[in-house]
């Protein structure tokens, strides 16, 4: 029997072991592994470098052998003694091509990089934006510091900014990374170090100073665009989102109409939450194409030249300017903050003189 324990995986120096096709690692099943399940108990021994998830897959691609025989099967229970075999591939190439496209980075380390996305940058590719994405341009950037994020060399996205919306994000460079990161942001912080918040430029001014908004989410009628839903339906999501009153425009005159500044603080994360949930209480973001558009007319009722910027101004004037959360390894409590863009800025301070 060999005089390595469960605890200390063997690394297998033959031929298996190249760049090619990966490294084999082997481990002896103690007493205690005996019952359990060959995928949790290898998670376990290999984590946090391989997730459940990943191993499971390996399981499946035959990359595990008992014996010398292939083992398909991930309920399949351990008998004390076995011995066990992984052959981890190399990560695959990416799909995605990398790109030579600039990128505004606050933070970066072995484990992750953090961005200040401009607006108009979509993250992932997808249909219709297949090149020119924030993922192209990490994989030029990253190179061969992307250890594989599920066995693809691939940045790993934990959280997403629509194209038209700025500010902070981070982003996993390895397995480990990514999975401590997607718990994180799935938790939403409730049970560890997780913040975002967002600036957000919307019409009128709420009534009380912060509040909460408590709105399930689901597809609206054209199942494209979000929109609040019963809680009883199927596609429902429950969203919760906090915002404060950052500062008022217009509120001292009745000529024009009004707007605000916006803080808003996410404790879920659905797709389009703070443009559906801010519009949902009739205070749209400000040139929102989506949920904005019956405020449209609002911008009539504003004085020139800011009448002229609001039609004109492109997007949503919606900026994610904190994010705080504990890295993945260090377990240090990390915070960003990117400035409102000027495009943004400058149509904050014109409001600013109504």
């Amino acid at each position: 029997m060999s005089a390595h324990n469960e605890e200390t995986p063997i690394l297998i120096e033959d031929e298996l072991a190249d760049e090619e096709s990966g490294e084999a690692v082997a481990l002896e099943a103690g007493a205690d592994a005996a019952g359990q399940r060959l995928d949790q108990w290898l998670a376990a021994r290999l984590g946090p470098e391989l997730s459940r998830s990943r191993v499971q897959a390996l399981i499946k691609q035959g990359a595990v052998s008992i014996a010398g025989k292939p083992v398909l099967e991930t309920k399949r229970k351990l008998i004390a003694g076995e011995r066990i075999e992984i052959l981890v591939p190399a990560p695959e190439p990416a799909e995605p091509q990398g790109e030579d496209i600039p990128l505004d980075i606050l933070y970066e380390d072995d484990e992750l990089i953090v961005i200040n996305k401009p607006a108009g940058l979509v993250v992932h590719p997808g249909a219709g934006n297949w090149t020119g994405t924030l993922v192209n341009a990490l994989i030029h950037h990253c190179g061969d510091s992307l250890s594989g994020i599920g066995g693809v060399k691939r940045p790993g996205i934990v959280h997403r900014l629509d194209k038209e919306t700025s500010g902070v994000m981070v982003v996993a460079k390895t397995d480990r990374a990514h999975k401590a990161l997607s718990e994180a942001f799935a938790d939403h912080g409730r049970t560890g170090d997780l913040e975002r918040a967002y600036l957000a430029l919307v019409w009128g001014i709420p009534q009380r100073p912060t509040g909460t908004i408590d709105a399930h989410l689901g597809r609206a009628a054209d199942r494209v665009r979000r929109a609040v839903v019963p809680e009883g339906r199927d596609d429902a999501r429950h969203a919760v989102t906090h915002f404060s009153v950052v500062e008022r425009f217009g509120e001292d005159q009745q000529a024009f109409a009004t707007a605000s500044l916006v803080e808003c603080r996410l404790e879920t994360g659905r797709t389009h939450q703070i443009r559906v949930h801010m519009a949902h209480i009739g205070h749209p973001v400000v040139g929102d194409p989506d949920y904005g558009q019956a405020f449209r007319t609002k911008a009539n009722r504003l004085p020139e030249p800011l009448r002229t910027k609001v039609k004109a101004f492109p997007r949503q004037a919606l900026h994610a300017w904190l994010l705080e959360f504990e890295h993945p390894t260090t377990h240090v409590t990390m915070r960003f903050e990117a400035p409102i863009p000027g495009d943004m800025e400058e149509l904050v301070g014109d409001f600013r003189k109504l």
